[in-house]
This record gives structure tokens, sequence and C-alpha cells, in this order.
């Protein structure tokens, strides 16, 4: 499975992993709804487990997917400052959506 991270979420993730409740974990990112041909996505703190799959990024932050989950196989992770800070996470190859 494949996962891209961008720069400012680089940064904003590597922050989330030093607070003290994330010792241990790691960042998962999960599908919060499926809509016919795309899904929306969010994180959270977690550890895997045999159901998953740790996928290494060019970021040197590792994440957690659901093995088999053809929604989150080629995630894109970002961040934007502009025009509001937000994460925004799509999957070029299951429509354009976060």
């Amino acid at each position: 499975m494949k996962c891209k991270i961008n720069r400012n979420a680089a940064k904003v993730l590597k922050k989330m992993l030093e607070n003290e409740e994330a010792e241990g974990k790691m960042i998962r990112v999960y599908v919060t709804h499926l809509h016919g041909d795309h899904a929306h996505y969010d994180i959270e703190l977690d550890t895997p487990t045999e159901n998953d799959e740790v996928v290494k990024t060019d970021k040197d932050i590792d994440i957690i997917l659901e093995k088999g989950n053809e929604y989150l196989d080629g995630i894109w992770i970002q961040y934007f400052y502009v025009p509001e800070e937000e994460m925004v996470i799509t999957n070029s190859s299951m429509g354009m959506h976060h």
C-alpha cells in the first residue's frame, strides 16, 4: 500500500507524535464515510493490529492503514495553511474528495 505526505502535513503529524499521549503510538488514517466512488478520511493516534499494514513514507513518518482497504491505498495527506488551516486527505484513484 502507498501513502504520500506533503511537507506541511509531516510537520503537523510529527507534532502530534511528540505529545505525551502519543507515546508508543503511530498515526492511523481511516475511512469515516464512503460515498459510492470516494471516501472521507480522518486521522488518529493508534497502535497497529494484525489487520493493518504500516506504510513508510518519504517524510520519515510511518502510517497505519487497514490491510486490503482500496480506499486507503494511495492516499495523499496534505496540510494547508490557506485559506484556512486544515488537513486534507485524498486518494486520486478513488475520486478527489477529503
